[in-house]
């Protein structure tokens, strides 16, 4: 199975998928495919990152060449080789055999080690798999949140929300007149700047329910790049694919 990974060239985001070979020894190659998109071609012993390097010289040329379905995130067969994104890095997965009874995820020096049943195969396995990242992220979004709101709370001389992580595709995070401060759990697969971002921003709205220039005046006195980091959240947004 191919590798997976990312790099972007202005607003444009550019997923590829590599295949390794070991007839390759030195050269890589980047070749456009309509319809599995952008693949690249690589010796078996090139490290990741200068994988990476090489496709991100190549981002004009793809850009350029390449078709609105070539540049689209593809969704996650969740395989051995695979990327997947946690705090702002794209982590490595690799799949081992396991007597268990349920697959299980463990992140270990910035990769991921998954352990699925030896039962499970097809549709069956990548759900199952994706079941568990998702529970994997949700429990880290959740211990990550509640720090940074607290820290976030005492800069902005407030008290402390009650935070909860939830499965809302369409939004970041959301605040209730009761306090309580709900967030999409894939932030925490953002850069922690863009996960503060969304902290800031919510933590406003439980002074300033509008965006109003009083409410958009709070955030810049916390947070005086915050114009940049929403940017770069939108950009961010266009690439998950969970």
């Amino acid at each position: 199975m191919a590798e997976t990974g990312s790099v972007r060239l202005g607003e444009t985001t550019i997923p590829y998928s590599v295949f390794r070979s070991t007839r390759r020894k030195k050269t890589i190659e980047v070749t456009l495919d309509p319809v599995e998109g952008v693949l690249v071609s690589a010796p078996v012993a090139a490290a990741a990152e200068l994988v990476e390097k090489f496709v991100q010289r190549r981002a004009r040329w793809i850009v350029r060449k390449g078709t609105e379905r070539a540049l689209r995130p593809r969704p996650k067969q969740f395989v051995s080789g695979e990327s997947l994104p946690y705090l702002g890095r794209q982590v490595r997965m690799f799949l081992e055999p396991s007597g268990a009874q349920k697959v299980s995820v463990a992140f270990d020096h910035w990769s991921f080690r998954v352990q699925a049943p030896d039962g499970l195969a097809g549709e069956s396995r990548r759900a199952a798999i994706e079941k568990a990242f998702r529970a994997w992220y949700r429990g880290r979004a959740q211990a990550r949140l509640e720090a940074r709101v607290a820290r976030w709370a005492s800069i902005a001389g407030m008290g402390v929300p009650e935070v909860l992580t939830r499965d809302q595709r369409q939004r970041w995070g959301s605040c209730s007149p009761d306090g309580v401060i709900r967030f999409n759990w894939r932030i925490v697969m953002a850069e922690p700047t863009l996960m503060d971002y969304v902290i800031v921003h919510e933590l406003v709205h439980l002074k300033v329910r509008d965006h109003s220039r009083r409410f958009w005046d709070e955030v810049g006195r916390l947070m005086p790049d915050y114009r940049l980091r929403r940017v770069r959240l939108r950009e961010f947004g266009e690439q998950v694919v969970m």
